[in-house]
């Protein structure tokens, strides 16, 4: 079941939990075949915290699935989450994420025509800081 109102939808037989995460796996699909990034791979599982046993009970490993990892051509590895609202779970888990992972880039990205298409969501805050700003 979609999280949020998403709609689940389905591109090259690979279903996506959003109508975003599709558009921007064809996005990628496209810069891969123009030769602009060298790699991608779709939901890639990063552990943030290792299971392990507590007063006899056993705790499940904390992970982040990202919705896509990209190789950029310079060797980079980028990762690229499609957000419409950042749920504190998730904060917390992209804080771990920095922390275990601080050489991995993370881009959390949101698609707003209003903006022009693509934009990564701390530009999304700044752009609704400034609408604001000027009411």
């Amino acid at each position: 079941m979609p999280k949020y109102k998403n709609k689940i939808t389905i591109v090259d037989g690979i279903k996506f939990d959003s109508k975003a995460e599709s558009e921007y796996y064809v996005v990628l699909k496209e810069k891969l075949a123009a030769g602009e990034i060298r790699d991608m791979r779709l939901q890639p599982v990063y552990v943030l915290q290792e299971k392990c046993q507590r007063n006899g009970k056993n705790l499940q490993a904390i992970t982040y699935k990202a919705d896509f990892e990209v190789l950029h051509l310079n060797g980079s590895l980028e990762v690229i989450d499609i957000k419409g609202e950042e749920t504190e779970a998730f904060k917390i888990k992209a804080k771990m994420f920095m922390y275990k992972y601080p050489n991995l880039k993370l881009t959390l990205l949101k698609k707003v025509q209003k903006y022009g298409g693509w934009i990564t969501t701390d530009e999304w805050k700044e752009k609704k800081r400034e609408e604001k700003k000027a009411i």
